[in-house]
């Protein structure tokens, strides 16, 4: 993240509004991934699940989208789903839109079918692949978006590789390591950044990491940033997987995006999780990376963590202040 990025931000949390977005753009995926946050049924808060919400096509998903944008004016946007590329002729026309406004755009997918070329050219556009592990796990996992299928589909772009690392790999020692040592070499793979897998409080599915097993995955990742360049992770952030935030109001990720589902309208909370996350075993990397500069010190003194919490006192209270003003004049006007 640049100076310049940071300041920005800076300036929208002081005005009480948040510099990131993110949009579940589409209710529909062809894959039905094992420990899918998503299509968990407390995702939305248990009265309905991704599945239940009414999304949008065409121009009218392109006029949604518009319209959120251009409300919440955020810095950075991802769109995520569903897989969003169900909507992939909407997003051939969003993304140019989305980019003239100087919104960073990062595109989350499965890569299940093609996307434009041109993309790969688009500055502030980014493109990630989820890939679950090496090819027999990912293939039983993440079909139809098989390996096989996803080197075709990334051929002669660029692209950033996500994996969730989950217990089942830790099983296997070096299995990162092969991993790392599968993507770096694919001329399209940009860089690399791994996540922990993130379970719902009391959940005990197959994926979910042992301690031990966390352990090891932050020891890995230490020691394979040194090896492959591409694996896109500062040392900071690595270590504070160790240590995540308690709580979604310790969390600066959680505090300073806002997640809305398919309809546009509904607000996925705490964070993009949804329901209940165990944020003691968080492994979300955005939220480990905002740690880190977090817990960085300006002059050596003053942790930057303070001054987003002061930050985010004073946004708080500017909006709840105007919020009051213009329900004076909404009563004004009324009478």
């Amino acid at each position: 993240m640049q100076t310049s990025e940071i300041l920005q931000a800076w300036a929208k949390i002081l005005k009480g509004e948040r510099p990131s977005l993110s949009i579940e753009i589409t209710r529909e995926c062809p894959l039905r991934c094992p420990g899918c946050y998503a299509y968990e049924d407390a995702h939305l808060g248990g009265e309905l699940t991704l599945r239940d919400l009414n999304d949008r096509k065409g121009q009218a998903l392109v006029d949604g989208v518009l319209e959120v944008v251009d409300r919440f004016r955020p810095l950075h946007l991802s769109i995520v789903g569903g897989d969003p590329l169900v909507r992939y002729r909407e997003l051939e026309v969003l993304i140019p839109l989305l980019l003239a406004r100087g919104i960073h755009v990062q595109v989350v997918t499965s890569a299940f079918r093609t996307f434009a070329r041109e993309w790969a050219t688009l500055p502030h556009l980014n493109v990630v692949v989820s890939i679950d592990g090496l090819q027999p796990e990912h293939d039983v996992r993440r079909a139809p978006a098989t390996y096989d299928r996803i080197l075709e589909n990334i051929a002669g772009k660029k692209i950033t590789i996500h994996c969730t690392i989950t217990s089942q790999m830790m099983q296997r020692p070096g299995y990162l390591n092969d991993f790392l040592k599968f993507w770096t070499v694919r001329p399209e793979t940009n860089k690399i950044w791994f996540s922990l897998f993130t379970p719902q409080l009391g959940a005990r599915s197959a994926e979910v990491l042992e301690p031990r097993e966390r352990a090891l995955a932050i020891a890995d990742m230490l020691e394979l940033r040194r090896q492959y360049p591409k694996l896109d992770m500062p040392e900071a952030m690595i270590r504070q997987f160790a240590s995540p935030p308690r709580r979604p109001a310790d969390c600066v990720f959680a505090l300073t995006t806002r997640t809305l589902s398919a309809d546009l309208k509904t607000q996925i909370t705490p964070c993009q999780f949804g329901g209940t996350p165990d944020c003691g075993a968080c492994g979300c990397m955005a939220s480990m990376g905002l740690a880190a500069i977090a817990e960085h010190k300006l002059g050596g003194l003053i942790p930057v963590g303070a001054i987003f919490k002061a930050s985010t006192r004073i946004g708080a209270a500017r909006s709840k202040s105007l919020a009051q003003l213009h329900a004076r004049d909404d009563l004004r006007v009324l009478q």
